[in-house]
Formats: structure tokens, sequence, C-alpha cells
């Protein structure tokens, strides 16, 4: 066993929570776009993992948290509470083959996104490697297995017909730092840290 390996790592992510009346919304069209799709064809992400990532770090070893936290504790004095609203439904790469349906979450002033770039510096010394993807607001609500053309159809369709539903909106007060765990049944997570937001 090299030493590297031997060094004991947590899987973490940087992140905002929701509200539970916001996340019950989300739930409820969680539910009616399940009812669209055969029973086992998408992994529907629970409700109380319900929350806005700003960034995936990786396996970060466990040494480094404190110094990860007082990074991330830095850009968030710096910045005050975020109004965010969650909105519509929407899929990563796009509704023709859909892999990640999610629910839309933004601020209306750029705010979210400037936080998500001071976060995604202040963490960059303690990730695996650089985000490989640009940044869009967003809960998962369900990643796709496997779905037919006919499946795929009536997912955008309804996507389409609820394109401006609001699902809810409050003031960001802190940012979480997660520990995910991959267990057989799906991801667990475990609050690390609660960082507020300006104080």
């Amino acid at each position: 066993m090299t030493a590297e390996s031997s060094i004991e790592k947590f899987r973490l992510f940087v992140a905002i929570p929701m509200p539970e009346t916001v996340r019950n919304e989300i739930t409820g069209i969680q539910h009616e776009m399940r009812q669209l799709v055969s029973r086992d064809a998408v992994r529907w992400t629970k409700p109380e993992q319900f929350h806005l990532t700003l960034r995936f770090l990786g396996d970060v070893p466990v040494e480094r948290v404190s110094a990860l936290q007082e990074a991330v504790n830095a850009v968030c004095l710096g910045s005050s509470a975020l109004p965010l609203r969650a909105q519509g439904v929407g899929f990563f790469p796009n509704a023709r083959s859909p892999r990640v349906i999610w629910a839309g979450v933004n601020d209306g002033e750029g705010r979210l996104v400037d936080l998500q770039k001071k976060i995604e510096g202040a963490v960059q010394p303690f990730a695996e490697g650089p985000s490989s993807e640009r940044f869009a607001g967003h809960v998962t609500i369900g990643r796709v297995k496997f779905l037919k053309r006919p499946d795929i159809e009536k997912l955008a369709a309804h996507a389409q017909a609820i394109k401006d539903r609001l699902f809810g909106e409050w003031a960001a007060n802190e940012v979480e730092l997660i520990r995910s765990d991959l267990l057989p049944a799906g991801a667990s997570h475990t609050l690390l840290a609660a960082i507020g937001l300006g104080r």
C-alpha cells in the first residue's frame, strides 16, 4: 500500500441548502415526472439531498478539511445573503438526450454566479482538478438510467409546460461543506460545516 492510498480522504462538495417549503414543491414536480416514465428509468434524488451545488471537490485528505473550511469561510465573510428563486425544470446535456433532470435556481442579479466563482477560486487548491463544467444554478432531481424515445418526449413536453412554474423564493444565508459517501443504496450526505454568509 502506498503512502498516498493510506491517507484518509473525504469526498466533498460545497453547496447552498434549500428550505423545506421549496424542497416540498420540487418533490411535487419530481412526483409528476415520475408518473411519466417506467419505474426504473430514472434514479430520483431523495428530497433531503436537494441542494444547490457550488463546487464538487472530489476526494480531499481529512487533514486538509479545516484549511478548506477556512478558505470557504473567508469568501462567505465577504458576501451577503442571496435572494434565490427555484423555477422551471430542464435537462443536461439537453432535452433530446437527457442524463440529468434538474430544477433551476437563480437570483436574477448575477450574485449567485459571482459567489460561485469566488468559491471556485478558494477551493481550487483542495479540488482534484479544475471544474470541467460551466456553472448553472440547479438542483438535481433525477439521473437518467435508461429512457425510451416516447418517455423522453413526455418528460420534455412536461418540462416545457411548467417552465415558468415557481417552486419558491428564499434568502440563502449560509453555505454548507458536505461529505458524500457512495453506498450501494445511493449517496449518503453528512454536513461537516455550515458557514454563514456575511457574518
